[in-house]
């Protein structure tokens, strides 16, 4: 029998890594719900993954989006004025900023600072042997090692979201209407408009989706990642940008979905 061409080969790969990514997915899922991941030793583990990926990322994420915020603030609200529409600045700035943007960055922050780290770690230590000496000891390393990594990931990007959401709802008011607390009832209104239960619904579906994939797909093993490391000339392997590449389509994917669910 002939071998497959290349293209079949090619497309067969590609189902392959995919069917994975579900595959790992869905267990972290079964994992997450079930009773064994919730003993006190567990939660420990959680507990300490989590403080790693979210404390030492959250000042200087607020910090960065504190800032860009600062500069779209007063570019929309001095646009907005040069052409008479400044009763439509503070809608302008909540669904770009806190809506669309945010989720965005956060996941594509953590992804970079926390995630793809810890899975070229996981990486490595499933290709020296380490998953089979854990489960010699009689330890669970998917549940140990990888679950762990995936909830912190996915409490980082969310985390990270929700706080810098408060603050920049803080400095457009501030930037709106000052330190006076007289324009509270109208922000309050006007962000209310803006939030309202379906939008507020697609928003939170977003971003835990967008989180469950920063948190599972980085540490996904595909065949493809077996291979010998490759360096590009930021010294990151080719597992981790192929791991990149397959993270960004689906945040991409989410958006464009949430795009059209809230717009059409």
């Amino acid at each position: 029998m002939p071998p497959a061409p290349a293209a079949w080969r090619g497309v067969a790969g590609w189902l392959a890594t995919w069917w994975q990514v579900l595959h790992v997915g869905a267990q972290m899922l079964v994992l997450a719900a079930s009773p064994s991941s919730h003993r006190p030793a567990q939660r420990r583990i959680v507990r300490r993954e989590i403080y790693r990926a979210t404390w030492p990322l959250l000042p200087g994420f607020t910090l960065l989006t504190a800032l860009f915020g600062l500069v779209v603030i007063r570019i929309v609200l001095a646009t907005a004025l040069s052409y008479g529409l400044s009763r439509y600045a503070l809608d302008v700035l909540v669904r770009t900023l806190v809506l669309e943007l945010l989720p965005l960055v956060a996941a594509l922050f953590v992804a970079v600072r926390y995630s793809l780290g810890e899975g070229e770690v996981i990486r490595r230590l499933r290709l020296d042997g380490g998953f089979e000496r854990l489960l010699a000891a009689g330890q669970d390393p998917t549940r140990d090692l990888v679950l762990p990594r995936v909830l912190a990931g996915q409490f980082a990007v969310v985390a990270l979201a929700a706080v810098s959401a408060t603050v920049l709802l803080l400095l457009t008011y501030v930037s709106v209407h000052g330190f006076a607390t007289w324009g509270l009832p109208a922000f309050t209104r006007a962000v209310g408009q803006v939030f309202d239960p379906v939008t507020l619904l697609i928003l939170g579906l977003k971003t835990y989706f967008m989180s469950l994939a920063v948190g599972v797909i980085p540490l996904v093993a595909t065949p493809r990642d077996a291979t010998p490391d490759r360096l590009d000339s930021s010294g990151r392997t080719h597992a981790e940008l192929a791991r990149l590449a397959r993270l960004l389509a689906v945040i991409l994917a989410i958006e464009i979905v949430s795009l059209v669910a809230i717009y059409h």
